[in-house]
């Protein structure tokens, strides 16, 4: 296996299969083949010696472990897993799994993580691991009264939740608060409970749904109506992390490429049109982890675009603006909930050797490095639209998709991709003939 300049090779010992230290600018990396890079990063990373095996899809997800997971299985679909580099978080170097099949967002993300470095890289925040469980009530005779009376039964009500889950409480998490809402709807006024619940290093729906079903009898008593659904919320605003990193100017191509990315960032504040593509440039990353790790994608992006729209309309989740010294400054805040324990971040193989790549130990460490992917994609393709247009990287990248639809294989993969990129015709059909071009002079 060929060396990576860059790797720390006197890292401190490890302890509990996560490395004490590690350094993610790992030059020359895209130079190695899958299996040596995957080496690469298993040495890097300070795991022992085939601690990603997983990684490898003869050794992944099988047949029979996937029938435990879903129903109906009839196979198995294979998603690209990549590691972004030259990530300083909090600081701590991580190397980052990403599981996308769009190129380009595995290179993106490392390029700018690398422009954040001399400014100590990405810094996050949390306001907690709190999940939100709804009790919907309806024909309640006396709505605002029932209100009251559900507010004074607050206790009653925590401490019923808190008994469904004596090992959560345990671990110090449990119902922390219980807040009750009149609704007008077209049926009615409705009456809405939500019970906040510390789900600690859980994604926590099924703790918070359980809570929810047990309390839901007690609550339509107390109200004096119907209880119907009782279920989490993926609107998770009490489960905030948040991101900022400055970027540097020279590396993002100088003045006038931060004053650009500026004017991208208003347009997508101001306009929906624009904040859809913005924001979906920042889920490529949060995305690519959340799959990686066995998260619920789905309830992260619910939440994300939830997030995005909780003023009344939709707007970007992330902002840029000139920061000191005329370098960039960049942020981000949305809901992001992820865990480490349940479900296929335990079940599936891949999602565990991702979890030990990065080596975190608790859920918030996980949001952080999530929050941090997403607001270095979305630099990314804010850069590469402000000074170059989008096309010209997400296309070279992209050559080689084609040229293997086409047909190339091994060393005419890149032949071809070069040529449809030199040609400016990066389609399947002018591929397909470069492929027969080349083939046939040999």
């Amino acid at each position: 296996m060929r060396s990576v300049a860059g790797t720390r090779l006197d890292r401190r010992p490890i302890r509990g299969g996560a490395p004490v230290s590690i350094n993610s600018r790992l030059s020359g990396l895209r130079d190695l083949d899958a299996t040596a890079r995957r080496a690469a990063v298993t040495e890097a990373a300070g795991l022992d010696a085939g601690a990603l095996d997983a990684l490898d899809p003869a050794r992944g997800l099988t047949l029979e472990a996937a029938d435990h997971l879903i129903e109906n299985v009839v196979g198995i679909i294979g998603i690209p897993v990549g590691v972004a580099t030259n990530f300083t978080i909090d600081g701590v170097d991580r190397l980052v799994p990403m599981a996308t099949e769009e190129p380009s967002v595995v290179a993106a993300a490392s390029n700018a993580a690398r422009m954040t470095r001399g400014h100590g890289g990405f810094r996050t925040s949390t306001t907690g691991p709190v999940m939100i469980a709804q009790i919907q009530v309806v024909d309640a005779a006396d709505p605002e009264a029932a209100r009251l009376r559900l507010l004074e039964a607050r206790e009653e009500l925590l401490a019923l939740a808190d008994a469904q889950d004596p090992m959560l409480t345990s671990l110090g998490g449990g119902a922390r608060d219980l807040v009750v809402r009149t609704l007008p709807t077209r049926t009615g006024v409705h009456l809405v409970a939500h019970l906040h619940v510390d789900v600690r290093d859980a994604m926590g729906a099924n703790a918070v749904n359980t809570m929810a079903e047990a309390l839901a009898p007690r609550v339509a008593e107390l109200a004096d109506g119907r209880s119907l659904l009782r279920i989490l919320s993926n609107k998770a605003d009490q489960r905030l992390i948040r991101a900022r990193a400055v970027f540097d100017a020279e590396l993002l191509g100088g003045a006038q490429v931060v004053r650009d990315i500026v004017h991208a960032s208003a347009f997508a504040e101001a306009d929906p049109y624009r904040a859809a593509t913005h924001n979906k440039g920042i889920m490529n990353g949060i995305t690519a982890v959340v799959l990686a790790t066995g998260n619920d994608t789905r309830a992260v992006e619910s939440g994300a675009h939830s997030h995005a729209a909780r003023g009344g309309g939709y707007t970007a989740l992330s902002h840029f603006e000139l920061g000191e010294g005329g370098h960039l400054a960049g942020t981000l805040e949305l809901p992001l909930a992820v865990g480490l324990v349940g479900g296929a971040t335990r079940a599936h193989p891949v999602a565990q050797a991702a979890i030990r790549l990065l080596g975190i130990r608790t859920a918030a460490e996980l949001a952080a490095v999530i929050a941090s992917v997403g607001l270095a994609q979305n630099l990314a393709a804010l850069r590469a639209l402000a000074a170059e247009g989008i096309q010209r990287g997400h296309m070279t990248l992209h050559a080689r998709t084609i040229a293997a639809s086409a047909g190339a294989a091994g060393e005419e993969i890149t032949r071809v991709a070069e040529r449809i990129v030199a040609d400016k015709l990066i389609r399947l059909e002018h591929a397909q003939d470069v492929l027969a071009e080349l083939r046939s002079v040999r």
